[in-house]
């Protein structure tokens, strides 16, 4: 029987959200697949912190909570915005 994915550190770059899981794997995914972290500030989505011993995250001054087995499974609430000005002018 396989653990759930926790994760042992996490930050922010930009509008990315990154976790160094236990297992040695770094993922990312944009904030901009949540509600809540869609209209935060850069400087809102550096203040994250782990919770729960790795499975949750959490961003006090938004009072949003994000489990890491749902990030790593793929459950955002929003779709991918793909820009497609960028594709026009490739």
């Amino acid at each position: 029987m396989e653990a759930e994915p926790a994760a042992i550190r996490v930050w922010s770059e930009g509008r990315m959200i990154f976790i160094e899981l236990t297992d040695g794997r770094i993922i990312a995914f944009p904030a901009d697949r949540f509600r809540i972290l869609k209209e935060a500030a850069e400087a809102q989505l550096k203040d994250v912190t782990l919770r729960l011993n790795g499975y949750a995250l959490r961003w006090e001054s938004l009072d949003e909570d994000i489990t890491v087995p749902g990030i790593v499974a793929g459950n955002f609430q929003l779709p991918y915005d793909t820009d497609d000005s960028a594709l026009k002018q490739a």
